[in-house]
């Protein structure tokens, strides 16, 4: 039987569990959370459970490994699984597929331990890097695993062959609502608008940032003539906005004076870096996920152990 924290009480652990979720957007709040949830519930009950229950493992994961409890309370440990478990439960289709979803968040929250250890010393954080390892590794053990079955959206592709199409009207409206629903794989509007709600309920920096972010990244897929398909479906924002917030609103100090253009700067970055990644990725019919996000902020990050104004 796993021992649970006597420091930590079962209303304690719920709101890690939310804090879990909310921590996908770098926030640390409980209502935050609870929006998210109601956010990907109201696109996919299934996926809205599966959410829950991918950060709930996390926590309780974290509580049985005794790791440090401010880490667990934070809700650390619970973004990366929540990620993992919507990314399997979507991508994998059989009876089975929210089951294996589930044991994938589990492995994430115990990857994300290593790295969090290996990664230590350089004083970078891990992001969602845990997420996409163990991502990508179930998704290729498909092809030699049958009980792990492979949807039919992710498909192989021969970059010889690939066209592009660039044609067709985009909604900004529509693609900022998708941009920030694309972090958690939705393509609704109400879950675009309560994902924003929960951004400006943890306070007005995440919100506006977020919309900066994603214009950004709309306008910039515009300039480098990106397909506007994929603009509409917000593909090109959802790792700008992530890289914004990283970048200026969170791993940020009083020494950063250029932290707002520096966020402006990776969300442009993160949307050429979007289509390198896509274009690798497409001969093994592996979808980017967050990667883009992480490699921008990363080298941001990075920037600023030695240009420390930036």
């Amino acid at each position: 039987m796993v021992s649970i924290n006597p420091f930590m009480t079962w209303r304690a652990i719920a709101a890690a569990t939310c804090k879990g979720v909310s921590q996908v957007l770098f926030i640390e709040n409980t209502m935050t959370g609870i929006l998210i949830l109601l956010a990907i519930t109201v696109s996919s009950p299934l996926l809205g459970m599966v959410a829950l229950l991918s950060s709930l493992i996390g926590t309780l994961i974290g509580l049985a490994g005794k790791a440090d409890t401010q880490l667990i309370q934070q809700g650390l440990l619970g973004y990366s699984p929540v990620l993992t478990g919507i990314a399997l439960t979507l991508f994998l289709t059989g009876p089975y597929h929210w089951i294996i979803g589930l044991f994938g968040a589990a492995v994430t929250a115990l990857f994300t331990a290593t790295v969090m250890h290996f990664m230590r010393q350089t004083e970078i954080p891990v992001l969602t890097f845990p997420f996409i390892i163990v991502s990508w590794i179930t998704l290729l053990a498909s092809y030699r695993l049958d009980i792990i079955q492979l949807s039919s959206e992710l498909v192989p592709q021969d970059l010889s062959r690939w066209d592009l199409h660039i044609e067709g009207n985009v909604s900004g409206m529509q693609a900022m609502l998708n941009g920030i629903g694309q972090i958690f794989f939705l393509q609704n509007s109400i879950s675009g608008v309560l994902l924003y709600a929960g951004l400006f309920w943890a306070g007005w920096r995440f919100g506006v940032f977020a919309i900066v972010g994603n214009v950004f990244a709309v306008l910039t897929a515009f300039v480098l003539l990106a397909e506007h398909s994929l603009i509409q479906a917000g593909l090109y924002g959802y790792n700008a906005i992530l890289t914004i917030l990283a970048v200026s609103v969170v791993f940020k100090d009083s020494s950063n004076r250029l932290a707002v253009v520096t966020g402006i700067l990776g969300a442009c970055i993160a949307v050429p870096l979007t289509a390198a990644v896509t274009t690798l990725l497409m001969p093994y019919g592996l979808p980017a996920f967050t990667m883009p996000f992480v490699l921008s902020t990363w080298l941001l990050l990075g920037v600023r152990k030695v240009f420390p104004r930036f």
